[in-house]
């Protein structure tokens, strides 16, 4: 159970380092391509703005991943579910004021691992 929670939080953490890298490196070109809905002639002047959220799921990535380097598993499930957490509220507020997709992309695999961490944590 320990190897499935943390193979689902190492996903996780690959998302957003994904989202990080399109976000402030590649906004003008990959991020077009993510956010189709959002007008072409917007990606430029939302440049620092874009790199300022990628900044943040950086932050959510490095969070996940120090979950792998704490030994003691309660501490590790801790950090663990604070991280999946956030990361399942940003993608539930994504859903609602971005596009649906996000919900599915961040806060399920997110969701998946609360539910994984909380079972090894509390049983």
């Amino acid at each position: 159970m320990i190897l499935i929670a943390k193979i689902i939080t190492a996903l996780v953490a690959l998302i957003h380092i994904y989202i990080l890298w399109f976000e402030m490196f590649a906004w003008t070109t990959t991020g077009k391509k993510v956010f189709q809905n959002f007008p072409k002639d917007l990606f430029e002047p939302t440049k620092s703005m874009a790199a300022n959220q990628g900044l943040y799921n950086g932050f959510l990535a490095a969070g996940l991943i120090w979950s792998f380097f704490i030994t003691e598993i309660q501490w590790s499930a801790n950090v663990a579910l604070f991280f999946l957490g956030c990361v399942a509220i940003a993608g539930a507020y994504g859903a609602l004021t971005v596009s649906k997709k996000i919900f599915i992309v961040q806060s399920i695999p997110a969701l998946t691992g609360i539910i994984l961490w909380s079972i090894i944590k509390f049983s």
